[in-house]
């Protein structure tokens, strides 16, 4: 059988987000260029990109659902099930794995009773394994609606989507206060963010982020010590180890060698085997 078409928002719903729609596309000189921003709008309404979503998208823009389909199945920050008032991402790519994240993944899904991208029945959190949150300085990383929880542990993790879950006002490590995942859906659409502070709040890295330029530049770390890491190619006069080569020999980064060597199209002495008689391989 046919699947039956997706419901319609009701009309109040439908003629806001006709006006907000209209906004959008309005800032793109082709309307499909708004295809991103309106998969957050619809997000904003319901905590997922829905079937009535989808339509929604389709009919504005003059695509077809399975267009847009496509585009919401692609990119993991639109969600195919009801997220949580707060979505929770705890980052199990390499380096947050190692130090524990994949630890408190697993921990969380225990705590809350729900495995992953499904969300507690209280509708309050929502789980998911995030490959990467870009911030490995501050591994293991979590984020609550995308603002960063740094440094976790699996006992800071379960606190914390207890204070969730309780109602309670929790911050994040960087970034702007915390507002619910639809208003951050809304707020990723282009819409203004009226959050208190939130334009002079900075999810940027702090000094964890520029330990190995200052490292690198031989100055002091908080806490005390100094190191000095120099490129052979920046040093001047190095002198070689006694038997071996010198302490300042270029890496293959530093100063790559002729690729004559591995050529076989090369010929002569230190360009490895002649090219066949004939000229080119056949």
């Amino acid at each position: 059988m046919p699947a039956l078409p997706a419901p319609d928002y009701p009309a109040d719903v439908r003629a806001r987000l006709d006006a907000d729609a209209k906004e959008l596309i309005g800032r793109y000189p082709v309307a499909r260029s708004a295809l991103l921003p309106l998969l957050h709008l619809v997000q904003s309404e319901e905590g997922w990109v829905s079937p009535t979503g989808i339509r929604f998208c389709a009919e504005q823009l003059g695509l077809t659902t399975a267009e847009v389909t496509a585009v919401a199945t692609f990119y993991t920050m639109y969600r195919r099930r009801p997220a949580g008032k707060y979505h929770v991402g705890v980052c199990t790519n390499t380096l947050c794995a190692v130090l524990g994240g994949d630890q408190i993944f697993a921990e969380l899904k225990e705590h809350l009773g729900i495995e992953n991208n499904e969300t507690t029945e209280d509708g309050a959190v929502s789980i998911e394994h995030i490959e990467c949150n870009a911030a490995c300085d501050y591994a293991p990383v979590m984020t609550v609606n995308w603002e960063f929880f740094d440094n976790q542990t699996p006992e800071s993790a379960k606190r914390l989507v207890d204070d969730l879950r309780a109602g309670h006002t929790v911050l994040p490590t960087r970034g702007a206060a915390l507002c619910t995942f639809r208003e951050t859906s809304r707020i990723l659409a282009g819409f203004p963010d009226e959050r208190p502070g939130a334009l002079d709040a900075s999810g940027a890295g702090g000094a964890p982020s520029l330990a190995g330029l200052r490292l690198a530049r031989g100055e002091t770390l908080p806490g005390g010590g100094t190191a000095r890491v120099v490129s052979p190619r920046h040093q001047e006069g190095a002198d070689a180890a006694p038997g071996g080569p010198s302490q300042g020999a270029p890496s293959a980064h530093d100063a790559p060698a002729e690729t004559a060597a591995s050529d076989p199209h090369r010929t002569g002495d230190a360009a490895g085997p002649a090219a066949p008689e004939g000229g080119e391989d056949r």
